[in-house]
């Protein structure tokens, strides 16, 4: 039986999810349990180039949302599990300074949305619009929220980023591409990363 309703992803999605690459399906589905998916690729380009942003993206940065830098071919390696029915992940990018996580959980939201809770502690909250586009999965942030201290605060949509991403796999071959971005209004590009990865799921071993 197909385990739908722990799939936030596919849950959103509904009918539509028989539209993606079978490559996706398997990694958007829900992980059983003492499973675990393992991702491993290179990321062609993650950060900014945009220098003047480093200092604000650093505050995100330790709290495990986004990285501040611009870098090339970066390995990184990504873990996912499904727990109390969301998709939960951490990413490990191997840095020149070192390796730095970002972490994350996605849960279901009504009218096909997920809701990606960012940061450890939860720092940034987007609710995204969940699509099929020519067998990919994509992303579109329809509103974000931040949290300072105790203070949760929904930022006003005409300075809220929009975030997309799109998850792609080869017709061939199943290895999957990522790519993200996040652009503001007047600012523009604040914020990307794109790479290749391949995909598994295994015992998780302690």
């Amino acid at each position: 039986m197909e385990h739908v309703p722990q799939s936030p992803y596919l849950r959103a999605l509904g009918e539509h999810r028989a539209l993606l690459h079978p490559a996706l399906r398997t990694y958007f589905s829900a992980i059983p349990r003492g499973q675990i998916g393992i991702g491993e690729g290179v990321f062609e380009r993650v950060g900014t180039p945009r220098r003047w942003l480093w200092p604000l993206l650093r505050v995100l940065q330790n709290h495990a949302v986004v990285h501040a830098g611009w870098h090339h071919e970066v390995p990184f390696t990504v873990r996912n599990r499904t727990i109390a029915g969301k998709a939960v992940s951490i990413r490990t990018l191997r840095l020149p300074d070192g390796d730095w996580m970002m972490k994350d959980a996605v849960s279901a939201r009504p009218r096909g949305r997920v809701l990606d809770q960012l940061g450890e502690p939860t720092t940034l909250a987007v609710a995204f619009e969940v699509a099929v586009d020519d067998g990919a999965l994509t992303l579109r942030s329809r509103a974000v929220g931040v949290r300072i201290g105790r203070t949760r605060i929904t930022l006003p949509r005409f300075i809220s980023p929009v975030i997309q991403l799109r998850e792609s796999a080869e017709r061939q071959t199943g290895r999957q591409r990522v790519a993200l971005t996040v652009d503001m209004p007047l600012l523009g590009r604040l914020y990307e990363y794109e790479g290749m990865f391949e995909y598994r799921i295994e015992p998780e071993t302690a």
